[in-house]
């Protein structure tokens, strides 16, 4: 419980320094139970992207391109699989994935970058891949 709540902190924080224009990208997706899934992809200006997923089969993916970017995916029980990507500008990146087979993947590839993870319980995996500019990356992992 602790860590999910540093966890949502942690995504609060990086989803509250993007703001939302008319006219900027976003999307917002909750998934609960069976065979969940969701897919993505955004290109330029302010960008955005969230995914809760719920039980069963999960998946998410995400993708951006230019501008300030900000991808967030929680992923609670059973198979899960993440990934984001990102491309330029501000990038950030969450994930949370709670309970079951885990796997994750972040790359971004230039400027603001961070990315962070936490999996807890089960198969785990996570790989970050950084490129050019800011970078930090912190991935905690408890797999068993």
């Amino acid at each position: 419980m602790h860590t999910k709540l540093i966890l949502s902190a942690a995504v609060a924080s990086i989803i509250g320094f993007t703001s939302i224009p008319a006219s900027a990208n976003s999307v917002w997706l909750e998934q609960f139970g069976v065979l969940n899934e969701a897919g993505g992809s955004q290109t330029g200006i302010n960008n955005d992207i969230g995914v809760y997923q719920n039980g069963r089969r999960n998946a998410a993916i995400g993708t951006q391109n230019g501008r300030h970017n900000t991808i967030a995916i929680g992923q609670n029980g059973r198979r899960n699989t993440a990934q984001a990507h990102q491309n330029g500008r501000h990038n950030q990146a969450g994930v949370g994935q709670f309970g079951n087979n885990h796997n994750a993947v972040v790359i971004q590839d230039g400027n603001g970058n961070v990315a962070a993870g936490v999996q807890v319980g089960n198969g785990c995996d996570g790989n970050v891949s950084q490129t050019g500019s800011g970078n930090v990356a912190a991935f905690v992992q408890t797999c068993y």
